[in-house]
């Protein structure tokens, strides 16, 4: 019985290793992205399909600034601009370089709003002729993301640090399967949670909120009212920055830096929007948890799993109902169900 016992904590411990903590921080940064674009679709009317590849870019201009801190031309006219590793040592340097990452983020979507999509707002044009100016900033951007850094895969060193490890877990509890949390994983569910709360708060409780708002529901009485278009547009494009360098940082210090695999971002941040409503800031939040759920417990091999909860069975194969290289297609598939059976998702967002 004791046996048992142990066997249905080792099981749980796994999911929880390798779905459950992952699917949280995925999630977590599916939402910011999912956030900014539900933000400039509220406002402008305007998908944004370049998302995944200004994420791209905000951790881009966090590997620039980092390099620049740790040159030896910093060092020798400044000196140590770090802080002591001692004194944070839980804190990835990486977030240090983030304030100015966001700011660099901020002057180039606001340079690509004045060249691009103020002028289309401007003479009001169909949503399809903004869905195909967003494409053309998506393959600027990305193009631009390559120049400045290469096509190839980065590591950040910081994303390996843990808060605690699989090893420490297995010597407090003596089981045999172990949970880790990466110091990465844990800042990303806490700085979601605190972006979340300054996001809802602002657009609640603050008189630029409330005219964010007001422009977005009717944008003829807006401007009647008084309210600034200019001033909406620029205070959207600098949450929207701080949103989208954040998220790219946070998915950089997890996952690795690797420009395509921003760009295929995209595709699971879209689901997310659609999923829990367009327009809808909370069901982006809902719809990134269930988008990387979904990609998770579906791509999992359940072989060990089975093992520790049915002692005495054996599976023949890995008990995977769909292939790693397959998981973006888990998106794909719940975006056209989504469209399919209920298009105004699941907080009843605006019809596609």
């Amino acid at each position: 019985m004791v046996s048992e016992s142990v066997d249905i904590l080792n099981a749980f411990a796994l999911l929880t290793n390798f779905i459950i903590v992952p699917a949280i921080a995925y999630g977590s940064q599916l939402a910011l992205g999912a956030l900014a674009v539900t933000l400039i679709y509220s406002i402008f009317r305007l998908s944004n399909f370049a998302q995944g590849d200004s994420m791209a870019f905000g951790t881009v201009m966090v590997i620039l600034i980092l390099a620049l801190f740790q040159s030896d031309w910093a060092n020798a006219n400044f000196g140590a601009i770090l802080p002591p590793y001692e004194f944070l040592s839980f804190v990835p340097t990486a977030l240090y370089a983030l304030p100015f990452a966001i700011g660099f983020t901020a002057i180039y979507l606001l340079v690509m709003d004045r060249l691009v999509y103020q002028h289309y707002r401007r003479i009001k044009a169909k949503a399809i002729n903004m869905c195909m100016a967003s494409m053309g900033v998506m393959f600027v951007t990305g193009g631009l993301v390559r120049i400045i850094n290469g096509p190839e895969r980065m590591t950040f060193d910081d994303g390996a640090r843990f808060l605690f490890s699989v090893r420490d877990f297995k010597e407090f509890t003596g089981l045999t399967q172990g949970i880790a949390i990466k110091t990465s994983q844990f800042l990303t569910v806490t700085v979601a949670i605190l972006l979340v709360a300054f996001l809802f708060y602002f657009l609640n409780k603050t008189k630029t909120g409330k005219s964010m708002r007001a422009y977005s529901d009717n944008e003829d009485l807006a401007l009647l009212s008084g309210i600034d278009p200019a001033k909406v547009a620029r205070t959207t494009w600098l949450i929207v920055a701080a949103f989208t360098a954040i998220a790219g940082t946070l998915y950089g210090l997890d996952k690795g830096f690797l420009p395509f695999q921003y760009h295929q971002l995209l595709l699971p941040i879209f689901a997310s929007v659609i999923v829990g409503g367009i327009g809808s800031p909370m069901g982006a939040i809902v719809g990134a948890f269930v988008v990387s759920f979904s990609e998770l417990l579906l791509t999992y091999a359940y072989k060990k799993f089975l093992i520790f909860l049915l002692p005495g069975y054996v599976p023949d194969s890995l008990v995977q109902l769909i292939g790693v290289e397959y998981k973006y297609a888990i998106s794909f598939v719940i975006l056209v169900v989504v469209l399919l059976i209920r298009p105004t998702g699941i907080f009843k967002g605006k019809v596609v």
